[in-house]
């Protein structure tokens, strides 16, 4: 049977790391045109402590496609995807949970979750959350089913702070919030929310894949300049910022 090490590695050959720097969102690590925050994150509801994306993730790429097809009900290619992103999550939590920690001020995560799926019905059987709750050894000892889609109409991609419920109180317990994908981080943003009103401490997000357009502005030529292969020793909040020209720092608007 495969290592965690083995499996992970796999992604590793086609992961792109995000780095810190110009032109590059304080938040998310989208790549903006010059701006210190993408448009979605100068324009959102800040309410995370910390966002920790593992890679980019390239739109029809092989990461992106690893993140739409895990989820498929059943079947030998979903139950392979599951397990391979299980073992990047779980090597990367191994390294670098402790810069994620430190990004939010907190020494540790007294509990994990994970953020729930916008179609009530989905959440109940979303592989994320056997993921995290059972099959990542860093996780599953802290991992609670903490929230779950409220009756709320709300849009796609839009903040709402109603938009999950949490199952309890939580007294202050900084969290570790968990997602596949993250495009405008609304869905995490609202997550967040929840849990802070249910009365957590701190809570950070880590996303396996910052969704990514090759077609945007200069995406194609700066995804091009990205070192190669995938640093699994530096994640976003560690590694030192790119080597780019300087550009305006002023918020996307």
């Amino acid at each position: 049977m495969p290592t965690v090490g083995e499996l992970a590695a796999v992604y590793g050959n086609f992961m792109v790391s995000p780095r810190a720097g110009s032109g590059v969102c304080r938040t998310c690590f989208n790549l903006t045109d010059g701006y210190a925050r993408c448009y979605a994150c100068a324009h959102g509801e800040p309410v995370l402590d910390a966002v920790a994306p593992i890679s980019y993730s390239v739109a029809c790429g092989q990461l992106h496609h690893a993140l739409s097809s895990y989820k498929r009900p059943c079947g030998d290619v979903a139950r392979r995807l599951t397990a391979g992103l299980a073992a990047v999550i779980w090597r990367y939590l191994a390294k670098h949970e402790p810069c994620v920690a430190g990004a939010a001020g907190v020494r540790r995560f007294e509990l994990v979750t994970t953020v729930p799926s916008g179609n009530r019905d989905r959440d109940e059987h979303h592989p994320l959350r056997r993921i995290v709750g059972e099959i990542v050894g860093s996780t599953r000892g802290r991992y609670e089913r903490l929230l779950e889609r409220s009756v709320t109409d709300v849009s796609p991609r839009t903040f709402d702070r109603h938009k999950f419920t949490a199952a309890r109180r939580l007294d202050g317990a900084p969290v570790l919030l968990i997602d596949d994908t993250w495009t405008t981080g609304a869905s995490a943003q609202s997550a967040a929310s929840a849990l802070k009103d249910a009365g957590s401490g701190p809570v950070a997000a880590i996303v396996i894949g910052r969704h990514l357009n090759r077609e945007w502005h200069e995406n194609e030529r700066r995804l091009r300049g990205i070192t190669r292969p995938f640093d699994w020793s530096a994640c976003a909040l560690c590694a030192g910022s790119r080597s780019e020209p300087k550009t305006p720092s002023n918020d996307q608007r």
